[in-house]
């Protein structure tokens, strides 16, 4: 658990709502990383729900999905949680006492076998269990093992079986006259006792249940006789009658005293905020923290906080805030593979920016595999292709470059794959809308946008077929006035690509999108659609389009 809680994987994840190239870039850079850097492992994650796209693809080439991450906020599980050992709740109080004192610390968190936390314990729970009043039926009271007891007293049994016995009189000291121990011991009574036989004899005659014999004192044959014909457990220590009196109370179970309800705890995907935030308000030093079962790890307090490890990202297919998981802010942003234009995103120290002039992320991950002359495995080599025909819109889209053709050619060589029948069964997939909402539809490949103060949406579904484009257009038209107000955008725009024909079918929704739209294009928008022959790309033929002529019509304005 220790190995698990300190391991901090560098995070390799795309933009939200991920495509196709934004999953599998993610795995593929994340194979090439651990391959050629082993002491920094990677781990792909995504921070949006898969589309059925990538979902073929995926099954296509029996591959994981990437793990979801929709905030990269500090969590627990960042910080440098004590990993302490959870205790049995039949520990004695005295070797809790020890456990704190060898350990550094405050609070111990008591568990049962599967790790599941049952209560707490601290310092001042022992303070008070050995100052308080002597209570002579403590051991009784709380169930107390025989086990316990010779544990504590550091003590040998000389007669009888404590397996599975318990303390069920009180406790009494054995100092006076066999007529004083007549008069005072009841049935079942831990009677501490020093080297005199009568008193000895009188315990067990009385139906003790168990004599503690102190200062390592000789027992008699005939004594250890009598006490197993009645019963009686004999316990040796090599304490002293008082020191004995005053320990034996320190072998009650620490379930006795600890605290089981209302417990507060952390989970490790709490934010580092919120717990801040809880510490502040409580007097409490340390924190049980749970996993995503539920079980014990280890426990935090306000020190640990201090040592925070922000989650490491490596940005693939994106390198826009707009765009990015939440919570990029408060992360360690060390590489960024890409090839949109640059946007708004600053890091707080130089990192890796490999920027191409691509139609697809997996063509520069595919050239990183070739400098560092590191093999591709068919299932990679799968993920890349896919990517690379999906972005290019199998190289139909003006994005495509000769470089994204021929590492795509290379792949299905190396594959022995059928370029166009796979690609066909791919974007067949991806267009199929049946059981989705409109909501899912739309979040499938949907990317936001800024110029200036104008913000804007542009989402985008590649069909094969017509019935799949008109499917689409239906479930989607009614939502865009939904999704414009729920964003709090000024424009928001959906492309629904025609693969076979190379042609856009363009919805709209805010106020002047329309006016927009047939000044950028110089079309004419009619019922809410613009057609436009020939525009596919929405990182090319859109995005700069719309961005240029926003600002045209800033400049109109200011003059």
């Amino acid at each position: 658990m220790e190995q698990e809680l300190n391991t901090h994987y560098i995070k390799v994840i795309g933009h939200r709502n991920p495509d196709t190239d934004s999953i599998c870039a993610a795995i593929a850079y994340s194979r090439l990383k651990n391959k050629i850097d082993p002491e920094h492992p990677c781990k792909p994650c995504r921070a949006g729900l898969l589309n059925r796209e990538t979902e073929f693809v995926l099954n296509h080439f029996q591959v994981p999905s990437p793990e979801l991450y929709t905030d990269v906020r500090p969590q627990l599980r960042d910080v440098d949680i004590r990993p302490i050992p959870g205790v049995n709740e039949e520990m004695t109080v005295r070797n809790a006492w020890a456990n704190m004192r060898d350990l550094e610390i405050d609070t111990l968190c008591i568990v049962d076998e599967e790790q599941n936390l049952k209560g707490l314990i601290t310092v001042k729970d022992v303070a008070t269990a050995n100052m308080e009043a002597p209570d002579i039926s403590i051991l009784s009271a709380s169930r107390t093992s025989y086990q316990n007891v010779v544990e504590t007293l550091d003590g040998t049994v000389l007669v009888g079986d404590i397996t599975d016995r318990y303390v069920e009189g009180c406790i009494r000291i054995g100092s006076g006259s066999a007529e004083h121990i007549e008069r005072t011991i009841t049935k079942g009574d831990v009677v501490i006792v020093g080297n005199r036989s009568d008193s000895q004899l009188a315990a067990i005659e009385m139906d003790a249940g168990c004599i503690v014999v102190c200062s390592g004192s000789k027992v008699s044959k005939v004594i250890c006789m009598l006490a197993a014909e009645k019963g009686c457990i004999v316990i040796s220590t090599p304490n002293n009658t008082y020191v004995a009196g005053q320990m034996i109370r320190q072998a009650t179970p620490i379930r006795h005293y600890m605290v089981s309800k209302d417990l507060l705890t952390f989970n490790l995907n709490s934010s580092v905020e919120s717990v801040t935030k809880v510490m502040a308000s409580v007097r409490f030093r340390y924190f049980p923290v749970l996993d995503d079962e539920g079980h014990y790890v280890g426990v935090v307090s306000r020190r640990n906080l201090l040592n925070l490890h922000k989650k490491q990202l490596i940005l693939v297919d994106h390198n826009e805030r707009s765009q990015a998981v939440e919570g990029i802010d408060e992360a360690e942003v060390l590489e960024i593979i890409d090839h949109h234009r640059i946007g708004s995103l600053e890091t707080e120290g130089p990192v890796y920016f490999r920027n191409v002039p691509v139609g697809c992320t997996c063509t520069i991950i595919y050239q990183l595999y070739q400098e560092y002359g590191v093999e591709i495995e068919d299932s990679t080599a799968g993920l890349m292709l896919s990517a690379i025909l999906s972005d290019t819109l199998m190289f139909r889209s003006p994005t495509c470059t000769p470089v994204d053709e021929h590492a795509a050619r290379q792949l299905a060589k190396q594959l022995d794959l059928d370029l166009e029948a796979y690609a066909d069964a791919m974007f067949e997939a991806g267009g199929d809308v049946s059981g989705k909402t409109a909501e899912e539809v739309f979040n499938t490949d949907y990317k936001i946008f800024n110029s200036k103060k104008i913000r804007f949406g542009i989402g985008q579904g590649s069909y094969m077929s017509e019935k799949n484009r008109r499917s689409s257009e239906a479930l989607i038209a009614p939502y865009l006035e939904t999704a414009l107000q729920k964003q709090d955008l000024n424009y928001i725009f959906y492309m629904f690509t025609d693969v076979r024909n190379s042609t856009t079918e363009l919805l709209m929704a805010g106020k002047g999108a329309e006016e927009l739209v047939e000044k950028a294009f110089q079309t004419k928008v009619e019922n809410g659609m613009a057609v436009l022959p020939g525009v596919v790309s929405r990182k090319k033929q859109m995005v700069p389009v719309l961005i240029n002529t926003i600002k045209l019509e800033d400049m109109d304005e200011e003059d």
